[in-house]
């Protein structure tokens, strides 16, 4: 079997552009990043930390432990090192696993052709040593183990996730095109939100921007939501330590002593679909629900409160120009309405943004799924920020 506590290298992987944030969410939980790239993180650390990872990282989309690197130079090679493997080691011979590849080489049209190579060397492996093999197949919901080749490089890992954490468990009601928790969580790291000041939601849809910024505000970590991950079918592993650690994320969760959450949608099945979403997180109470125009939504007064809206971008024919006059009224509605706060406009169309009719003071650049989108960060004074100017 595995021995959990030795360390070794690892791999955070996460949305493309999201990388500072997670570097940002690995420091503050006390890991140091040895080097950060456009998808993913590396680190040292052990198959346990793999386990504390998958249970609080927000930004994350996979955790994976390094089992070896070496040279490839053709895939008529790859059975062999493959097979040699002390496969015993990692899953039972009534156990169950799937393989993952992502290959850039020349050697290979199909990546599936590669999945089909290190199944088969696991299995004969197996059926060598032991007559019998386990199964495997494409679901993710036990052992996984994933490939990545490029040029000579190749490297083999656990993935320890299994699946994808981008999802954080509690939304059982999604709305239209909503985006995905992790994108939501490096979006809240970006805006620099002291998790303490009013923080506002208009066109909330199923609610996870507030749900999100809730949960950060009261220390709340994904791994409440979920308890099973791929690591856990690995030989070696021990409940003892997730119990334990799942213990000390309820211990963690702190009460949020004055904090104003908003949310606002003019659609009633919208925030009926947040409210549920937000009671599964444990945070309803924390947050204000409103039915109305998102120019309707109750403002505190504050000199450092956090605006965010995620309008529609407009990507089906005809829409673009429709959605021109919402934007417009953002930027109204921003100007006449919210002095004294910070707001935040998560678009995929740069041109409809322009029409809010403001300077943003950063234009963060992210990914939802494959549409290139900005932060657009408004800072929204009071009177002039020049002493004398109108």
């Amino acid at each position: 079997m595995i021995d959990f506590e030795r360390t070794g290298r690892l791999v955070v992987t996460c949305y493309d552009r999201n990388a500072p944030f997670l570097e940002a969410e690995l420091i503050e939980l006390g890991f140091a990043p040895s080097g950060v790239f456009r998808t993913h993180v590396e680190l040292t650390g052990s198959l346990n930390d793999c386990i504390f990872l998958n249970m609080h990282l927000r930004t994350a989309s996979h955790v994976l432990y390094e089992i070896q690197s070496f040279n490839l130079d053709h895939v008529q090679h790859l059975y062999k090192v493959i097979k040699e493997l002390p496969w015993e080691d990692f899953i039972d011979t009534d156990g169950y696993f799937s393989v993952i590849s992502n290959v850039k080489h020349e050697s290979v049209d199909n990546p599936l052709f590669v999945n089909v190579k290190i199944k088969d060397a696991i299995a004969d492996r197996f059926r060598e040593k032991f007559g019998v093999r386990p199964d495997s197949g494409s679901s993710l919901n036990e052992a996984v183990f994933q490939f990545f080749w490029k040029g000579e490089e190749a490297s083999l890992y656990i993935n320890t996730s299994g699946d994808t954490l981008i999802k954080h468990g509690y939304r059982k009601i999604p709305g239209a095109a909503p985006m995905m928790e992790s994108l939501v969580s490096a979006c809240l790291l970006a805006s620099n939100w002291d998790r303490k000041s009013p923080f506002v939601n208009p066109m909330c849809g199923s609610g996870t921007v507030a749900i999100e910024a809730a949960l950060m505000a009261t220390d709340r970590y994904p791994g409440l939501y979920r308890d099973d991950y791929a690591l856990m079918y690995i030989k070696g592993y021990d409940a003892g330590v997730y119990y334990a650690l799942k213990e000390k994320l309820q211990a963690k969760i702190k009460p949020a002593e004055n904090l104003i959450l908003l949310a606002s949608d003019i659609s009633e099945r919208a925030i009926s679909a947040s409210k549920e979403n937000a009671r599964f997180a444990g945070v309803e109470d924390l947050i204000q629900f409103e039915v109305c125009d998102f120019r309707e939504t109750t403002l505190p007064d504050t000199e450092n409160g956090i605006l965010f809206l995620n309008p529609e971008y407009g990507e089906r024919l005809g829409e673009k120009e429709s959605l021109e006059e919402t934007y417009r009224e953002i930027g109204d509605f921003m100007k006449q309405r919210c002095p004294g706060y910070t707001g935040l406009i998560f678009t995929g169309n740069l041109d409809l943004g322009k029409k809010i009719g403001l300077k943003p003071k950063r234009r963060i650049p992210f990914y939802n799924g494959t549409i290139d989108c900005r932060l657009l960060v408004f800072e929204l004074y009071r009177g002039s920020r020049v002493p004398g100017k109108e």
